[in-house]
């Protein structure tokens, strides 16, 4: 049987409030008791409505196996506990099912588990999606772009030891049946800083590392580098080894990786050169010099690192020492030349590693989209994966976290929008009237930040932009003058007088209101980042390099296309990229994964209730559960709802037959709910109180209680009787073995009795007649004497007076035969008519037997024993003589039809009534198999070259040698087998090759079963615990069904002296290893004509379709 489905929802279990809608009351103080007791239960996920909360644990959980997939495939959102799968397979199913496309979005601080909960997102999309080669060759591409963005683009930091230190947003492409076609991927604002400076505790990109601790001793040579960290400026010391992280294992896992993704070997070659150039740039070291002029020139200190990293570039020493050196700037038709001082000098170096590295990722991801973009140009489904920053506050807070807080702005924004217009969309779409939501928008905030006139990026820029001296304080005091009045912006040398006393507020500091709460802004660096500048001459540096990935990374420096156009800021690419990013979020249906870090320590069970609350308000968690609970709590399906609360009343309960709203409708006025708490939708129940829905579920408990103990109790009974009934049975095959037990040795002690007085008195009886015996054979001794004596006197006496009386009757008869003789001829005359009649009675009798016989030669019927014509009975008399003639008649015909046959024709005639005698009239098959002469050979094996080698190992005699069907014992399906009947074995063999594949004693078959329908198959049993039913019976098709079947029970009659038994049924048990298998004959529709089909539908059915 199949395994029932069980019903389940979130409310079942459940440790705390599984989705915190439901949470009563709603304060920051019980939201964070309610994560933390989940997260102690190792419970990490928490809903918000459609909403995934995930804290991250800091260790492995065992919620990620292949039957967990399983579990959450294609179940309901709410069926489960909370779980990242619930919302993947909701994404996924919406998008293959509804051909909606999807966006997740995942949010939260360094360390919060982003990265893997997009790992965990896509590699559960991998596993519910379709199989073959080239789509598993596309999901393990997708799958394997993560470890090469991961090794380029993320960092051990002070609060994640791999923390991505970028924004992917991955765009998984679909076809209609959700199979992935491919991919792209976007990346924002690479923190290209960490590679010059890390701060302290922290590390640079972890390719780095990988490189020097996993490349072999040729590689490193080949690039010119030492597996000493200590060598390089660039990384820092005093993290360079992070506790259960194997560098050189990474490494071995990124080569293989990017050759999976589709890297060539020379563009691997190529990143790693690169990658080994930016790390020797930060030894290069520079000394101040006096001009003539009284300026200071800066040199390079040793050259040997500059003169390895033109070898690994392919550029010309000189052309690249010069660029450290001086820097040209081009206005008009004029070129200015300017020496570079120490500190500029510096500058350059690292604005050259910074550009050279995020270059170089931004071609990664370039380059991995050609690998796994769609090759099909047909209409594809997208889901969208968002991977991003979140809400960062520091105590330090700068130009990255500025524009790291403005997306957060954007993502908020977009998420109460959507959030508010799918709530707005279900009420609308149940018929619930809509009512307005007060809530917070941050759209001022966003225009603050972004407004292209006087929004502080415009005013950033347009400080960048314009001539004269331009500092981070001229920047700040224009924000004074512009952004003074706005009520989100604080500074305290602002026209705004109440912030002048503000001693929380600095003098070169900004504050903003964010929706996640107040951030102050270090100015110092906002111009220079904001300006990202890398000098001309460097630019053209490296496109004259010989090294062609180089070359195409920097295009701006072809001299042919020199553009004196000033590149955009790093502000306004950002605000673009934002601008896209929500545009395309806009066209897609989003789902959510807020991640949370429960502490600071990067350790397993430690839950920091300030932190965590810190990260509940940038979050806006809070606010997100105001939001979707701000009209209906809870709602439901009415089909779940009434299967779960239907045992809450009586006429619900077990079953009700109505629509399930009415039975909603009734359950609820039967637990005297009040109208307002509930409204009815078109599909769902709407419950506005999360105390009415913990209500229900305390009854439910209670009811489920009362019914446990219900069921209990009848258990119990029954098993207690179900006992007694064992007892009693036992009881009396024990008394009836004791009876039969006492009866028996009763018995034997009476018949050891009996025979003791029976050899006694056959004894004393023997005795007495012995004497007896003796004395009768005195006394007829002595009688035999006397008698002789006796006859001899008479036996004298007798003859003569038997002689005289002869004489006497001789005279006598002599005398009466002249008397009777007289006597005749006087009476003859008088009985002459009735003596006549007499004879002339008999003489026609005589005449009309004689021409019966002579008229039934000329009438014989033929001698065939079928003929059944025999010529009718002319006289009513001759009845008995008729028939008995007519069955002597062809006795003696079938007796001349017999003695023509052959041996062999006498074989086949004995087998054709042996079938009769099996098959007559129990078989539907049976008649179109009389006229069937049963041949046996029908492969000729001995003939046949092919079989020579299965003729070679049978040395027996061959009944039957035809090809027959075997039916899988797993699935139902036929396979050509040769089947052979030998004096005593029954064979199986490969119709191609000949090797025998089983073999069977005849002693081993205990039975052979078949329907009575008009079909080919029957089943082989064989004895349990033989070595050949190991695997179990055998269920065979043949179109000689009713031969096979007559020959096998012939021959193992004649072997085991035993009758093979036949059973004809339409339903009959098969072992298959140690199963019992129901064999059902049914009536169907065949798509094939009239060939039977055989379906195996689960471990306990068979179906054999007969047409």
């Amino acid at each position: 049987m199949a395994k029932m489905e069980v019903k389940t929802s979130l409310l079942d279990n459940m440790i705390g409030v599984g989705d915190m809608v439901l949470l009563e009351p709603l304060n920051e103080e019980t939201f964070i008791n309610n994560l933390k007791k989940r997260f102690d239960h190792n419970e990490i996920y928490t809903y918000i409505g459609s909403v995934v909360v995930s804290v991250n644990p800091y260790r492995s959980l065992p919620i990620y196996s292949p039957e967990k997939v399983e579990d959450y495939r294609n179940r309901n959102f709410y069926e489960l506990s909370p779980h990242i799968f619930a919302l993947s397979d909701e994404a996924y199913r919406s998008l293959r099912d509804q051909d909606k496309d999807q966006c997740i979005l995942i949010t939260g601080e360094s360390g919060a588990g982003k990265t893997e909960a997009s790992k965990l997102v896509m590699s559960y999309v991998a596993a519910v999606c379709g199989k073959g080669a080239e789509v598993n060759q596309v999901k393990e591409q997708l799958l394997q772009s993560n470890p090469v963005l991961e090794a380029f683009g993320n960092a051990k930091t002070v609060r994640n030891d791999n923390s991505s230190r970028f924004g992917k947003y991955m765009d998984i492409e679909f076809d209609f049946k959700g199979d992935p076609l491919g991919g792209v991927i976007s990346n924002y604002l690479l923190e290209k800083s960490r590679v010059v400076k890390q701060p302290r505790g922290e590390r640079n990109f972890h390719v780095f590392y990988q490189l020097l601790s996993g490349a072999s001793e040729e590689l490193l040579d080949k690039l010119t580098l030492e597996r000493d960290f200590s060598r390089y400026n660039y990384l820092s010391l005093d993290s360079a080894k992070v506790n259960g992280v194997d560098d050189a294992a990474n490494f071995r896992t990124v080569r293989n990786a990017m050759q999976i993704v589709g890297f060539l070997d020379h563009e691997a070659e190529s990143v790693l050169e690169v990658v080994a150039a930016v790390l020797k740039l930060g030894n290069i070291e520079f000394k101040p010099e006096s001009r003539v002029n009284g300026l200071d020139e800066s040199k390079i200190k040793d050259k040997n690192e500059l003169k390895e990293i033109c070898e690994l570039t392919g550029i010309d020493q000189s052309v690249l020492e010069r660029a450290f050196s001086f820097r040209t700037v081009e206005a008009k038709q004029e070129k200015v030349s300017t020496t570079l001082n120490v500190a500029q000098a510096y500058y350059a170096r690292d604005a050259l590693a910074k550009n050279l590295y995020s270059r170089l990722f931004s071609w990664l991801v370039n380059r991995i989209n050609e690998s796994i973009k769609a090759q099909t140009k047909v209409r594809k489904k997208v889901m969208g994966v968002l991977d991003i920053y979140g809400f960062e506050i520091f105590e330090d807070n700068s130009f990255e976290q500025f524009i790291i807080n403005y997306c957060n702005e954007k993502l908020q924004q977009i998420f109460i929008e959507l959030t508010l217009k799918e709530e707005q969309e279900e009420y609308v779409r149940e018929g619930i009237e809509w009512t307005h939501i007060d809530y917070f928008n941050n759209a001022i905030i966003c225009d603050l930040i972004e407004n292209n006139t006087n929004g502080i990026l415009a005013m950033l820029d347009e400080e960048c932009l314009r001539p004269g001296t331009v500092t981070d304080e001229t920047f700040l005091e224009k924000l004074n003058q512009v952004c003074a009045t706005h009520q989100h912006f604080e500074s305290r040398m602002s026209k705004s007088s109440r912030f002048l006393n503000d001693t929380s507020l600095p003098h070169s500091c900004f504050r903003i209101q964010h929706y996640a709460g107040k951030v102050l802004y270090q100015v110092e660096g906002f111009v220079d980042k904001n300006n990202d500048l890398l000098y001309r001459d460097l630019s053209q540096a490296m496109w004259k390099a010989g090294h062609t990935l180089i070359k195409s990374l920097f295009p701006e420096g072809n001299p042919a296309k020199i553009n004196l156009k000033r590149p955009p800021t790093a502000g306004s690419q950002f605000k673009a990229s934002v601008a896209t990013l929500m545009k395309n979020l806009q066209t897609k249906n989003p789902n959510y994964i807020r991640c949370i870090k429960p502490n600071d320590k990067k350790a397993a069970r430690i839950f920091s209730e300030a932190l965590v609350c810190h990260q509940i308000r940038y979050l806006g968690l809070l606010e997100n559960v105001r939001v979707r609970r701000a009209g209906y709590a809870f709602r439901q399906a009415y089909e779940p709802c009434l299967e779960r609360y239907k045992m809450l009343c009586k006429q619900t309960w077990p079953h009700w037959k109505g629509p399930a709203r009415a039975g909603v409708e009734v359950l609820f006025n039967e637990l005297e709910i009040p109208v307002e708490e509930y409204s009815f939708g078109r599909s769902k129940i709407f419950i506005r109180n999360p105390r009415t829905l913990f209500k229900l579920e305390d009854l439910r408990k209670q009811r489920l209680e009362d019914l446990a103990t219900l069921i209990q109790k009848i258990y119990r009974g029954w098993k207690c009787r179900t006992h007694f009934l064992l007892m009693k049975k036992s009881q009396i095959v024990i008394a009836a073995w004791y009876r039969r037990y006492a009866q028996q040795k009763r018995y034997q002690q009476i018949k050891s009795s009996a025979l003791v007085i029976q050899s006694y008195i056959r004894g004393w009886k023997a005795r007495k007649i012995l004497r007896e015996l003796k004395h009768r054979k005195r006394c007829e001794e002595a009688a035999t004497t006397i008698a002789a004596y006796w006859h001899g006197t008479q036996a004298r006496r007798e003859l003569k007076r038997l002689k005289e009386e002869a004489r006497r009757k001789h005279a006598v008869a002599v005398i009466w035969a002249y008397w009777l003789g007289l006597k005749v001829r006087r009476e003859y005359r008088k009985f002459f008519r009735a003596n006549a009649g007499k004879k002339i009675y008999e003489f026609t009798l005589q005449r009309i037997v004689q021409k019966y016989f002579l008229e039934m030669k000329n009438k014989m019927p033929s001698l065939s024993p079928v003929d059944k014509n025999w010529p009718p009975r002319p006289y009513l008399f001759l009845d008995s003589t008729h028939k008995e003639l007519k069955r002597i008649f062809h006795l003696w015909r079938c007796k001349k039809y017999r003695d023509q046959f052959t041996d062999q024709q006498k074989l086949i005639y004995e087998e054709k009534l042996e079938a009769s005698e099996l098959f007559k009239d129990k078989k539907a098959l049976y008649p179109s198999s009389v006229g069937q002469p049963f041949q046996g050979a029908y492969l000729e094996i001995n003939k046949n070259p092919k079989y020579k080698k299965l003729k070679d190992a049978i040395e027996e005699k061959i009944i039957i040698a035809e090809v027959v069907n075997k039916i899988n014992r797993a699935n139902g399906k036929s396979t050509s087998r040769i089947f052979l009947l030998t004096n005593n074995n029954l064979l199986l063999a490969d119709q191609k090759s000949g090797q025998i594949k089983s073999e069977v004693p005849l002693v081993d078959v205990t039975k052979v079963s078949m329907s009575s329908q008009n079909d080919g198959f029957f089943a082989v049993h064989l004895k349990e615990g033989s070595e050949a039913a190991s695997k179990g019976d055998f269920l065979f098709s043949s179109d000689h069904l009713i031969e096979m079947a007559t020959k096998l029970y012939r021959t193992t009659l004649s072997q085991t002296k035993q009758k093979l038994n036949i059973e004809i049924s339409d339903e009959f048990l098969v072992q298959f290893r140690q199963d019992k298998v129901c064999v059902k004959f049914i009536q169907g529709n065949q798509k094939n004509g009239s060939v039977p089909t055989c379906k195996r539908k689960n471990n306990r059915l068979l179906e054999v379709a007969v047409p």
